[in-house]
């Protein structure tokens, strides 16, 4: 397996990257168009429901993304443990012998 990508899309931390880039913009949206909808009220205009079917699919695209990035973190961990990737945690050293105690 190659270990250095040539496109930013090469590895699954950059498409992590990516996805977690597309997370802020949709939830940023989404609050864009929640405040519309606050400010245009109870009225029945085809605006208003516009305003809430964008904001239905910004939600159903958010959820979606958020799988999307789950299953990346999943092929990571599954790539690390396939190529023994894991990094080991920092373990104490235990003196052993008389200066021990």
């Amino acid at each position: 397996m190659d270990s250095h990508p040539k496109t930013p899309f090469d590895s699954i931390e950059n498409a992590k990257d990516y996805v977690r880039l597309l997370l802020e913009t949709v939830a940023d949206a989404r609050q864009e168009i929640a405040a519309d909808l606050a400010v245009a009220g109870a009225q029945s205009d085809r605006r208003v429901e516009a305003l809430r079917v964008i904001h239905y699919k910004l939600e159903k695209l958010e959820h979606h993304l958020h799988s999307s990035s789950r299953s990346l973190n999943d092929l990571r961990s599954l790539r690390r443990l396939l190529f023994n990737e894991r990094t080991e945690p920092a373990s104490v050293h235990v003196k052993k012998g008389p200066e021990a105690a």
